[in-house]
């Protein structure tokens, strides 16, 4: 019996320590993971702290990488964390088993109800004319800019189709457009630049990724047609002039609401035979966009409309556009002291503004900072990334290594240590 009792004692023992180190070993393997991906464990401290209130920061936080590379919208978490069930739906099991959505439309995998939202938002915000348009619903507005380039290219050409854009230009331009080596288009670098003859395809990035300034369009000829990619035209990050009227517009989901991760964009389209082909692609890369998103999406956005209509919401405070307007406007207003405060640094300088939809004058508060570093600093990423900055260079977007774009949608806790940090960055320390 004596003998039963220790050794039962010592299994105990042995299990002990084994769940401990086990749970030693998880922990040490999600900080690898998460680091991996360019985050800490810091990253999930005190998401409902406000801007004006952020927490205290700790010694951890000061050695800590801040990666703001990637436009991650997770400054929305604490919007929708307030709203608590609110956009919350249930999918049974039976639901959403077939591959069509709507037979009668020529876009038979879009949802009827994420097509109302759709709708609904754009005329609620004034921000797009959805008028004798077509609604293409894609996985994020990557895949819509691809199917686009499809359905635009000339399908008997001898060479490929060009496609340019002003410099500063979305980074993943020149990577989405040539991952296939296709002999339908080809990245043609700035249009600034473009002389060649012939048909070519001009993205319009308005207001434009990185620097955040309302864009039009650069070449005025004959053979050109224009794609306007209007991802960050809401209220939040722009004033809304007048509800844009374009041929082909694209939209997405991660930037007007914040969800990036249901991975949803439409586009506008006012040529019903582009919008076919632009179909047409999607059916072939994915026979379709998932529909679970698509009435998440739906559900979010129904929320986001109805409390914009709501007369019971004191000055529409509660709205989502109030939210991320605020937040970026104290945002931007910290990274100017910042910035004013280092003297190593310059941003873009923006005119006001008068927008319809907020009924106030103010000036653009882009997703983005087009930040330059000033001499004797000749490589801006290298000199953030040295201080523990992650950002992205400027010659990413066909501009010079003194710039780099920064992410201003992070979590309250680390948009704060960067803004720290970034004013205690002097000229001795380039």
């Amino acid at each position: 019996m004596w003998m039963f009792s220790v050794f039962s004692l010592r299994n105990l023992l042995v299990l002990s320590v084994a769940i401990n180190v086990a749970f030693v070993l998880r922990e040490v393997y999600d900080a690898e993971n998460l680091s991996f991906f360019g985050f800490s464990m810091a990253d999930h401290k005190d998401p409902m702290a406000s801007p004006s209130s952020f927490a205290t920061l700790d010694g951890q936080d000061r050695d800590r990488v801040i990666n703001l590379d990637h436009g991650d919208p997770t400054m929305y978490e604490r919007f929708w964390q307030e709203m608590g069930d609110r956009a919350t739906i249930v999918i049974p099991g039976w639901q959403s088993m077939s591959y069509f959505s709507d037979i009668g439309n020529p876009c038979w995998f879009l949802e009827p109800e994420f097509a109302k939202q759709i709708v609904r938002l754009h005329k609620i915000v004034g921000n797009a004319v959805t008028d004798d348009r077509q609604i293409v619903v894609g996985t994020g507005s990557t895949q819509l800019y691809q199917a686009v380039l499809y359905a635009l290219a000339p399908q008997d050409a001898e060479e490929p189709i060009n496609v340019v854009s002003a410099a500063p230009y979305y980074s993943s331009y020149p990577a989405i457009t040539d991952c296939l080596k296709s002999g339908l288009y080809k990245w043609g670098g700035d249009a600034c630049s473009f002389n060649k003859e012939g048909n070519f395809i001009e993205l319009v990035t308005s207001p434009n990724n990185p620097d955040g300034f309302s864009r039009q369009f650069v070449l005025n000829r004959t053979g050109g047609i224009l794609v306007h990619d209007l991802a960050y035209y809401w209220p939040q990050y722009t004033p809304i002039s007048s509800p844009a009227d374009h041929n082909i517009m694209l939209f997405t989901v991660s930037k007007s609401t914040g969800h990036a991760g249901m991975r949803i964009g439409w586009a506008l389209v006012k040529d019903k035979e582009v919008a076919k082909r632009m179909i047409k692609y999607i059916e072939l890369n994915s026979i379709g966009v998932s529909k679970d998103s698509q009435l998440r999406a739906a559900k979010v956005m129904e929320v986001v409309s109805d409390i914009c209509e709501s007369e019971t919401s004191p000055n529409k405070r509660e709205s989502l556009f109030e939210f991320a307007y605020e937040n970026m406007a104290e945002r931007w207003k910290l990274l100017r002291e910042a910035v004013k405060t280092s003297g190593q640094f310059s941003l873009p300088d923006f005119s006001p503004g008068f927008c319809q939809y907020l009924g106030r004058v103010f000036k653009p508060q882009p997703a983005f900072a087009w930040l330059k570093c000033e001499e004797p600093i000749k490589d801006c990423e290298e000199f953030l990334r040295s201080n523990k900055i992650l950002s992205r260079s400027g010659i990413h977007f066909g501009s010079g290594a003194e710039y780099v774009r920064i992410s201003l949608l992070e979590r309250d806790h680390n948009y704060k240590l960067f803004i720290d940090r970034l004013s205690k960055l002097h000229v001795h320390q380039s």
